[in-house]
């Protein structure tokens, strides 16, 4: 590396993938720390002769050789670095000065110094020897196989539901009405997604973790994953608590259309226009944040994957089998497969595009939704977070008062209020609904208003039916949107 690039990272100072050490005349001890820490995480540089500031302080000229030796005798001493590394640390001049560069690499295995684990968070090197529940997350991260694809032996087909493997037979028509699953049996299917895997203790074949995920009874999901949940929150006005909440505990198709249908109850979904063709940003979105918190999960871990939708953004986090540190650059980002068994059961039912194209489309329809930039941060939990503007969560009523109406009128007018109230009952109507559930869908209490300014002005244009039209109204009456 020339002096040039060597500057480059130095100039960036301190942080997750670069230490400096003082070391002028001898190498201190955690210097030996901090390359655990990185060979633990995703390796990184380490400077000796540079100060915290980053100031190039150089070498004492006599102390380099003798540097140099005792580096490599102590990385290479089993005692004191286990497994231990072949590195090697480079003599470099800069400015006049003579320091030491030792690149660290991303180890595969778990690294300890002097009996100690150590893992780097920014530019800390922590100590997690006795933290057990990071101990574990570590060797998950370097082990070589997918924790979903966990093999149950012992469990046959009769723990599966049927009738969600035939959905998900069904939406593959979507893509193809030529697809290879349409044709297969559910074992078939099931084989042909990765889903039946050969267990290589017991040597026998068996459905796995991600097959009882996405196929599984409530019940059998919570015998192999007790710790599966997701937190959906609605907080825009009761900021102490919540507003409204969701606690999912289901299989991965049914968890997604939960996640949907509770994050579209409380997002409005404005006109865009992508080029000359109207789209609904608000879908798009909730797609790819919701697939990719269920199909990118690290379902080992105990922590609970919450989508919350606040005043002024949404962000949704799950713990991750982190390969990286910090914010996700859309221009350098490479994606890694999390779990590839389930991402492609979603891929070929259309929940979710080709690896790395997710963050793309965000990016670009969280602009035209509320015109800000996502934020994509990757860590031992990853975090999304989708900025919002006032009318993504304005509610298209008063729920509380006239004063909400009024504030509501201020801020769009009458005829755009009254296509957007419209449209979001045409789409909730899709299947048939009391007037009841159309007002508290919509945010109205009052339903003789609700009726005299948006139900009769549908039925009227005949964009809305009544189930039982000979009796407009029986009390077992319900609306449906007219095909």
């Amino acid at each position: 590396m020339d002096e040039k690039a060597l500057l480059e990272i130095i100039g960036r100072g301190e942080g997750h993938i670069t230490e400096f050490k003082k070391s002028t005349a001898d190498i201190t001890k955690d210097v030996y720390e901090s390359i655990c820490a990185f060979s633990n995480r995703d390796g990184g540089h380490i400077f000796m002769g540079i100060n915290d500031n980053g100031e190039i302080l150089g070498i004492e000229p006599h102390c380099i050789e003798k540097m140099k030796k005792d580096f490599v005798t102590a990385i290479n001493n089993a005692n004191k670095m286990y497994p231990p590394l072949f590195l090697t640390p480079k003599e470099c001049e800069l400015q006049g000065k003579r320091i030491l560069h030792i690149y660290v690499p991303a180890g595969s295995q778990v690294c300890r110094c002097s009996g100690r684990i150590y893992d780097r968070n920014n530019e800390s090197d922590i100590d997690i020897t006795d933290n057990e529940e990071l101990v574990y997350k570590l060797y998950a991260r370097k082990q070589g196989t997918y924790f979903v694809n966990k093999v149950f032996p012992e469990w046959g087909m009769d723990v599966l539901r049927s009738d969600l493997i035939d959905r998900v037979r069904k939406m593959t028509r979507a893509r193809s009405n030529n697809h290879t699953w349409l044709s297969m049996d559910d074992e078939e299917l099931l084989r042909s997604a990765g889903l039946i895997l050969l267990d290589r203790e017991s040597r026998r074949e068996g459905i796995t973790l991600a097959a009882i995920l996405l196929f599984g009874k409530d019940t059998t999901i919570m015998s192999a994953l007790p710790q599966h949940k997701t937190d959906m929150i609605f907080r825009v006005y009761n900021l102490d608590r919540y507003d409204d909440r969701d606690v999912i505990v289901t299989n991965l198709l049914d968890s997604y259309d939960r996640m949907s249908e509770f994050a579209k109850k409380h997002l409005n979904d404005p006109f865009v226009l992508d080029g000359m063709q109207s789209v609904s940003a608000r879908d798009a979105i909730l797609r790819e944040i919701i697939s990719n918190s269920l199909a990118h999960r690290d379902y080992s871990s105990g922590y609970v994957a919450k989508m919350v939708i606040e005043k002024d953004r949404i962000f949704a986090e799950n713990s991750n089998r982190t390969h990286g540190y910090g914010n996700l650059n859309l221009n350098t980002f490479e994606p890694f497969p999390k779990n590839p068994a389930i991402s492609k059961v979603f891929r070929e039912i259309g929940l979710a595009d080709e690896l790395g194209s997710g963050m793309r489309n965000t990016y670009k329809f969280t602009k035209l939704y509320s015109g800000g930039t996502p934020q994509f941060v990757e860590g031992d939990i990853f975090k999304t977070i989708i900025p919002l503007n006032d009318k993504a969560t304005m509610k298209l009523g008063p729920m509380v008062s006239d004063q909400v109406s009024d504030q509501v009128s201020d801020q769009v007018s009458d005829q755009v209020l009254q296509n957007a109230v419209e449209d979001k009952i045409l789409e909730y109507c899709k299947v048939a609904r009391t007037k009841k559930d159309i007002a508290e869908y919509i945010g109205y209490k009052n339903l003789t208003y609700m009726t005299r300014k948006f139900l009769k002005p549908l039925l009227e244009g005949n964009r809305l039916v009544y189930t039982i039209p000979e009796k407009p109204q029986s009390r077992l009456q319900k609306y449906i949107t007219k095909q």
